[in-house]
């Protein structure tokens, strides 16, 4: 210090001003949840019991006094102070709110429920209490409840993550995709990282078959997770189901070499080589699932209906009931407590029930099969969709032939699906019961009125059908547009549609087309298509019901198939071993319905130059 400068004078201490002391309960109570919120527990409890001391009821205190409880663990006793709380002041949404959760950590879920109900009836916008409430209805498998419940959350509080995210997962897990998109979308708006957000949003576009917009998905989720085997399945899905098979085979050997083990790969893998006809690489790639994961009933199913493709009877039929227990395959699943036959054991003298389980066009192509169950002795009660009731009822050997709707079944001793015939009778490509015709003539009056309604006969009439089922697995390949299926229409005949329920764009070319005559209106069950099949000269179709119902008529029957066609019709055939009165014309490589039709319509030019008027 310099000697010469003078010495500063000493500085007083800073006084704090002192806090000031808690006189009444709402000061103590407002000291202790300070105190809480600092994580000082033994002291916000000293401070609680001294506003109670003041005011044994001050509701505000005995609120504190149970949130200190929750934390101590001790929920019973919080559940007696919160229901103390209430009684004193019941209108107090958080005392309702807090009590739910120590109902909660009891196990005591309706109560929890009920409490937070009440909480929400006081304060309705209050989106905590809407979330956890969703998640209660959810742990009790109540989940449409749960979905309004994270649907409220959200609107209380738009960005409320964790609601959009169980909203959208609530949605998804129901099976309402674009819902699911809407809120899964949200919550991306909210937190873009979100990978699994992202992931789920592409699976539900997958599922609505908006396959290119769920591969864009799937692969904004990878650019966040580049190394999730998942979400490079996916794309790899995205890829197979848009037809670029090559492109799909080399991600799905992306995702096999992050994980080896990941079996739905392998199994994707040869469905995509089995597209490109690389069968036998196919078939090892199932092998190599079902070596992975034994029970994966979808590979099962894949390489059974592979196997029936390539001819494989023996193999096919019988890993085909994986089907039973694959959501892919469709099957219908009837619990019967009687046994089920497959074959083997006599069944003569007893009555056997033969119900269908799948589509339509699979019903009559198998129905075949009730005539043999009848030559083994055995009381054959037929139960069959409705729509092809009246159609199936008087097939030889058929006692009963009942509609799965309206009707109680009478006793029976066994039961078998219709699909699972063929694996009874352990049917062979040489032993397929292809009689010409199975089913029973049609009504000579219905066939009556169609002759009146198509008027002369005086050129070839031909029956068209252009497109399936749209929910089938894999109608993107077998259905044309029916503007793509007028190029036949030039050809001089007469050609009748029995195409029902045609799509709108199809509905559009119908009005403009006058060239092909629409009676499908008057096509109310089967029983009217088989009757006026019966008054054509030929039927072109797709792979559809029709296809099967004018086969098992033994009318004369052109299919158009894709480059990858159902098992049942084989390859490099054009017969069918199930219908001789079939002909097949397929898709080359380049899976082009025009080249198809091309073939279609020479050939049908050389059926009209031969047609006796």
């Amino acid at each position: 210090m310099n000697p010469r400068e003078p010495r500063a004078a000493a500085r007083p201490p800073v006084e704090q001003p002192a806090a000031p002391r808690p006189q009444t309960s709402a000061d103590f109570f407002a000291a202790g949840l300070r105190l809480l919120k600092a994580g000082q527990i033994a002291e916000a409890e000293q401070y609680g019991r001294q506003a109670l001391a003041i005011d044994a009821g001050h509701a505000d205190s005995l609120h504190l006094m149970g949130l200190l409880c929750v934390v101590a663990g001790q929920n019973d006793l919080a559940i007696e102070w919160f229901a103390q709380a209430i009684s004193r002041n019941p209108n107090v949404a958080d005392y309702f709110s807090n009590l739910a959760t120590a109902l909660v950590n009891c196990g005591r879920l309706d109560e929890a429920i009920k409490s937070l109900d009440r909480a929400l009836v006081l304060k309705p916008d209050w989106a905590e209490p809407w979330f956890r409430m969703g998640q209660l209805l959810q742990q009790q498998s109540r989940a449409e409840e749960a979905v309004l419940c994270f649907d409220r959350a959200l609107e209380a509080n738009p960005r409320y993550l964790e609601a959009a995210n169980a909203a959208a997962l609530a949605h998804f897990n129901a099976g309402r995709y674009e819902e699911a998109i809407v809120r899964f979308e949200g919550s991306i708006d909210i937190d873009p990282t979100q990978a699994g957000a992202f992931h789920f949003k592409g699976i539900c576009q997958l599922r609505l078959k908006r396959f290119e917009e769920g591969r864009q998905t799937c692969l904004q989720a990878l650019a966040l997770s580049p190394d999730n085997f998942e979400m490079t399945n996916n794309v790899g899905l995205a890829l197979h189901k848009l037809g670029r098979n090559k492109e799909a085979v080399g991600v799905f050997e992306q995702v096999i070499a992050l994980n080896p083990r990941f079996a739905l790969a392998h199994n994707h893998r040869a469905a995509a080589l089995w597209e490109l006809h690389r069968f036998d690489e196919a078939l090892a790639s199932f092998d190599n699932a079902i070596a992975l994961a034994p029970d994966l009933s979808e590979a099962h199913w894949n390489a059974a209906l592979l196997r029936l493709l390539l001819g494989d009877f023996e193999k096919g039929w019988a890993a085909r009931e994986w089907g039973r227990k694959c959501a892919a395959a469709s099957f219908v699943d009837r619990q019967f407590t009687k046994p089920v036959w497959h074959g083997g054991t006599p069944v003569e003298g007893k009555t056997i029930l033969l119900h269908s389980d799948e589509g339509l066009g699979d019903t009559i192509q198998f129905a075949r099969y009730a005539t043999l169950v009848a030559k083994l002795g055995a009381r054959v009660i037929l139960e069959v969709q409705d729509a092809v009731h009246p159609l199936l009822s008087g097939i030889d050997g058929v006692a009963v032939c009942l509609p799965k709707t309206g009707v109680t079944l009478p006793d029976f001793d066994l039961h078998c699906p219709l699909s699972s015939l063929p694996l009874a009778f352990a049917t062979t490509l040489d032993t397929i019961p292809a009689a010409p015709s199975y089913l029973p003539s049609p009504d000579e009056a219905r066939m009556r009125t169609w002759q009146a309604r198509l008027g002369a006969h005086d050129r070839l009439r031909v029956g068209l059908v252009w497109s399936g089922n749209p929910a089938h697995g894999n109608d993107r390949n077998r259905s044309v547009p029916l503007a793509v299926m007028a190029a036949l229409l030039d050809v001089d005949a007469r050609f009748v549609s029995l195409q029902k329920d045609p799509r709108p764009a199809d509905q559009e070319v119908l009005r403009e087309r006058g060239d092909l005559v629409d009676l499908t209106a008057d096509l109310t069950d089967f029983s009217e298509t088989a009757a006026l099949i019966a008054c054509v000269d030929l039927v072109i179709t797709v792979d559809t019901s029709v296809a099967h119902l004018a086969g098992a008529m033994g009318r004369p029957t052109w299919i158009l198939l894709p480059y990858t066609p159902d098992y049942r019709w084989l390859l490099d055939r054009d017969d069918s071993p199930w219908y001789p009165s079939v002909r097949l014309f397929r898709q080359t490589a380049a899976c082009d319905y025009g080249e198809v039709l091309a073939r279609v319509r020479t050939e049908l030019q050389k059926r009209v130059a031969t047609f006796k008027r």
